[in-house]
């Protein structure tokens, strides 16, 4: 009998969820209206993210690490909610800086699982595709810190961008869409070009979705971000911070 290489590919194939333009688009106004509205960022994402997440697990599973880590399913969420861990972060690394940044803006990861959790008993399923979406959200605010952009509503849009570069889910591509296309009206900084600037970083950077996180919150952060290839936010950085969220005015 000939013998097969099971390894070469996994048993279980992606499937292909239907959009739901309607709901995405209605949610991604009330976005808009107010970037706090973090359920509507995972509504978008259920409505249009079809088969990028299973494809991103798939390309999990071709990298060094890749299936160390997918066999371990570890729930990071759980990692980053261990205060003394992040208390054991060295100064100047990934995850010092993520330790300040949340008990600055007052977030937890678990505090982005249980919204992620609203109106979708899927999330929490025991299924590959399930973890490596947990695993997207769970290193949302890593992101934040190793892009350099802040929280405020010009910050986030960046983010959007550079994670659509990432991904390749349509719910990120939609919500910059609909970012830049609010920001056209506000003319007085460059805030397309930083929108358009932060896609182009999440494209010339490294794959984040394969590395070990682990690892990754001990190293020294400005050399992640050279190993990573992340580079400077210059066009963000140059528009004031008291500025930043007026690139996002309300709708008329």
């Amino acid at each position: 009998m000939a013998m097969v290489d099971t390894a070469e590919r996994p048993a279980f194939r992606a499937v292909s969820p239907k959009m739901d333009w309607g709901h995405a688009l209605r949610s991604l106004r009330r976005l808009l209206d107010d970037k706090e509205d973090t359920t509507a960022v995972f509504e978008i994402m259920r409505a249009l993210n079809g088969t990028s997440t299973a494809k991103g697990y798939m390309k999990l599973l071709e990298t060094r690490e890749g299936g160390r880590i997918a066999f371990q399913r570890q729930e990071f969420a759980e990692r980053l909610m261990d205060d003394a861990w992040l208390d054991a972060m060295p100064d100047g690394s990934v995850g010092a800086a993520y330790r300040s940044f949340i008990r600055e803006e007052q977030l937890s990861a678990e505090g982005l699982a249980e919204i992620s959790r609203q109106g979708a008993a899927h999330v929490d399923e025991q299924h590959p595709y399930a973890w490596m979406g947990r695993r997207t959200r769970d290193v949302h605010d890593i992101w934040h810190i190793l892009s350099g952009y802040h929280r405020d509503g010009l910050g986030e849009a960046c983010l959007v961008a550079f994670s659509y570069a990432q991904t390749k889910g349509l719910g990120w591509a939609v919500i910059g869409l609909g970012a830049a296309s609010r920001a056209r009206k506000a003319r007085t900084y460059p805030y397309v070009k930083a929108i358009w600037q932060g896609y182009q970083r999440g494209k010339a950077a490294k794959w984040l979705l394969g590395e070990d996180y682990e690892t990754l919150m001990a190293e020294p952060l400005e050399a992640a971000r050279r190993r990573l290839g992340i580079t400077p936010p210059t066009i963000y950085d140059s528009i004031p911070a008291e500025a930043r969220d007026q690139s996002l005015p309300k709708a008329a």
